[in-house]
């Protein structure tokens, strides 16, 4: 079996494959790993982000054969949930300038590479990958989202998977699927949502519900399947079953006064929209076209040539015989198993 027919075999057969793309949060781990050497173009303008987010997508159509993409992005001029909740992302530093540049520049450079983008007013790259999801599941296609953020979690379901880049790029993510969801999680992954509305969200300055940590919330939803019928527990008196749960500190911050607010916000702020307006499928296609690709982005020093091969319809670098397919490992592995290559390592880059 080739990697091409393995890899439809794995991700549904001959159903087809849209990958959606995290721009922000890609282009933010690019920008820290700077793998790039800090690459600048003829006008001293930084690219290497940019550069290294290219590189993560075509890695990726390398490893998942999509039969389209799509690249979302953050708004960068407006917020909805922060004119919701003046406190969202309230916390964060401003960017650095190189990196607010290469943000700001990263759409353009890839819509003149063909690239289908979405960049959506008021909103961000996770409601561009929600809407994709979207768009995927009603036209009967399976969807791979790539992202290094776990808030992408709450799209898992049988026909959408999140391959999330961490720590050794996407040579070494980890593909969440409905199966491995328990184990990466510790929860199923239609739970997903009520875990992060009672963890909370630092990063976003989203306050959980005191005492709930991923741990604790893991083993409420185990015992009552979700967050409205903990609180229906609350409500009829159940604290012994409550705290047989998670335990007496935990099951009287579920009572507290101002609980149900806190995951009410958090559960608003953190849905996804998945009507956003999106390109259709078809205009998303691969092949895309190789000299407006390499062409675009050698205009910004970004030059590629080789590794664009899954996204121009070109052969693999070697033999396809050469280097069997492997799936993208799942789950989350043991220090022992980090010691030894993981199953999503890639031998052609």
């Amino acid at each position: 079996m080739s990697r091409v027919s393995a890899a439809r075999h794995v991700y549904g057969g001959s159903v087809p494959l849209l990958v959606a793309f995290d721009g922000n949060s890609l282009m933010h781990r690019a920008y820290h790993a700077a793998a790039t050497g800090r690459h600048v173009d003829d006008w001293g303008s930084p690219v290497w982000a940019i550069k290294g987010l290219v590189g993560y997508i075509a890695r990726a159509a390398a490893q998942l054969r999509p039969d389209a993409v799509i690249v979302g992005f953050d708004c960068p001029d407006s917020s909805a949930r922060k004119a919701d909740y003046p406190g969202y992302k309230a916390h964060r530093p401003d960017k650095a300038a190189d990196l607010t540049s290469q943000l700001l520049a990263a759409p353009d450079v890839l819509r003149a590479a063909a690239f289908q983008v979405v960049c959506p007013p008021g909103y961000e790259a996770d409601d561009v990958l929600a809407s994709s999801v979207a768009l995927a599941r009603a036209s009967s296609w399976d969807c791979v989202v790539v992202t290094s953020d776990r808030d992408s979690f709450a799209l898992v379901d049988a026909t959408t998977s999140v391959l999330r880049v961490r720590n050794g790029g996407l040579e070494n993510a980890t593909l969440v699927t409905a199966v491995s969801m328990p184990e990466v999680a510790g929860v199923e992954a239609w739970q997903y949502p009520d875990l992060a509305a009672l963890r909370g969200d630092p990063s976003d300055n989203l306050p959980g519900v005191r005492g709930f940590g991923s741990t604790t919330a893991a083993r409420l939803l185990a015992a009552f399947g979700s967050v409205d019928a903990a609180l229906k527990a609350v409500d009829e008196g159940r604290h012994d079953d409550l705290r047989a749960a998670v335990g007496e500190a935990a099951a009287r911050s579920l009572a507290a006064d101002g609980t149900r607010e806190a995951v009410d916000r958090n559960r608003r702020l953190m849905r996804m929209r998945s009507d956003l307006p999106l390109p259709s499928l078809d205009e998303g296609r691969l092949p895309l076209d190789y000299l407006t690709m390499r062409r675009a982005l050698a205009r910004r020093g970004i030059i590629l040539g080789p590794s664009l091969w899954a996204l121009t319809g070109g052969s693999p670098p070697v033999p396809e015989e050469a280097v069997p397919f492997v799936r993208p490992r799942e789950g989350a592995r043991t220090p022992q198993s980090r010691r030894a290559p993981g199953e999503g390592q890639l031998a052609l880059f």
